[in-house]
């Protein structure tokens, strides 16, 4: 059995463009899906899955190690993000192929479950960015605590919101009240059975993260994740040193090497690597083994299309430390038309599935409904007093 074809199906989710990627075979009928989304870098992930496809075209498809070795060592020049993506979207497929040929759901591929659901949460956003924007940030806290509370009404334990506004490398008093009195909100109307996570989008310097954690830690935040950018693994380990609530962060690192220097430095609590960027299912579970030694948890990053999902679902399932999995699911209301699955979820838990492969199968007819869009290109939040750009 050989692979003949390695390709792209593009699909316009209005937040983000979904990059699926199909993996062919010589065998009839035998074919694997993964997914590559890359939020603004939609043409990048295309171009690095075709350039990836001549190192595995006519290769056995159940060699998966030796084909992510190829794709990763053979290029010479490492793959940063784009090109991390496109060889987890490649090495998705892959494993979704085996699954096929096996008769087996990719979890029990991975060493079997270890865990009979998995506990899920969901981002307060969805839609569009300028409505998530507005919702989050506006000086009214019910619109926020409306939508946490449709939400746990239908089955969820834990919410993640973004509560800390876009700063300089320092700020005045107004911003931490802002963040406290919504936070504030929330905690009183969820009780305290429910999780809150904080996502701070990477948006602050080390002095302004720390006071965000010191006055949201009288509410119990489950974590506070990404509270400075992830490029200075030091600024991390400073803040998860002082910080009075568990810091989580990894959403934008790729492969084990990256998450090293996270684990030697003990610069967080709790690794979020997303399987669409990091190197795929098989990488994520290297990563997630090194975390254990460190006794740190696994709560993977997971705010794109259902192939994702279903990729996600298997890795928990099969994964010791994993604690709890992201989803967005309410980004576009068609977003399950473009598959045929076997996810499954009640009280805010995924369930196993034994189909074979992933259990995840795109329609691409459908998928030609909603072709690839520009996405919005976001600066309204992302500004200084002055003008100047911050990280969003």
């Amino acid at each position: 059995m050989k692979i003949t074809q390695v390709k792209t199906v593009v699909v316009n989710a209005r937040m983000r463009n979904w990059v699926f990627v199909k993996v062919e075979t010589d065998q009839d009928g035998l074919w694997g899906w993964g997914e590559a989304s890359l939020e603004w870098k939609t043409r990048s992930v295309a171009g690095a899955v075709e350039d990836l496809a001549p190192m595995i075209l006519g290769e056995d498809p159940a060699r998966i190690e030796h084909l992510y070795q190829k794709m990763y060592r053979q290029s010479f020049f490492r793959p940063g993000v784009i090109g991390m993506s496109a060889i987890s979207g490649i090495e998705q497929a892959l494993w979704d192929i085996l699954g096929k040929i096996t008769g087996m759901p990719v979890y029990r591929l991975l060493g079997g479950a270890v865990r009979d659901r998995v506990r899920m949460y969901t981002h307060l956003g969805g839609g569009e960015m300028k409505a998530v924007y507005e919702s989050q940030h506006s000086g009214d806290a019910s619109a926020m605590v409306d939508l946490a509370l449709e939400v746990t009404a239908r089955g969820y334990t834990a919410v993640k919101v973004l509560l800390t506004p876009p700063t300089e490398s320092l700020n005045g008093a107004a911003l931490y009240r802002h963040a406290e009195s919504r936070m504030e909100a929330l905690r009183r109307a969820l009780g305290a059975d429910i999780d809150i996570m904080v996502d701070c989008h990477g948006r602050h310097f080390p002095a302004n993260a720390l006071e965000f954690c010191r006055v949201l830690a009288p509410y119990r935040p489950f974590f506070v994740e990404e509270p400075v950018p992830p490029e200075n693994v030091d600024a991390m380990a400073e803040v998860k040193r002082s910080s009075p609530v568990p810091i989580a962060t990894g959403e934008r690192l790729v492969t084990r090497f990256e998450f090293r220097t996270l684990f030697e430095k003990q610069a967080c609590h709790i690794i979020q690597p997303d399987l669409c960027h990091c190197g795929g299912l098989w990488e994520a579970k290297k990563i997630a083994a090194a975390a254990e030694t460190y006794y740190v948890g696994v709560a993977p990053h997971n705010p794109l299309g259902p192939v994702a999902n279903a990729a996600a679902l298997h890795f928990a399932l099969s994964t010791p430390n994993f604690l709890i999995q992201e989803d967005m699911l309410t980004d576009v209301p068609w977003r399950w038309d473009v598959v045929r699955h076997s996810l499954t979820s009640k009280d805010g838990y995924w369930l196993p599935s034994d189909v074979p492969g992933l259990g995840v199968e795109v329609d691409e007819d459908a998928a030609r409904l909603h072709p690839f869009e520009q996405e919005v290109i976001q600066s309204l939040a992302a500004r200084a007093a002055d003008g100047a750009v911050l990280d969003w």
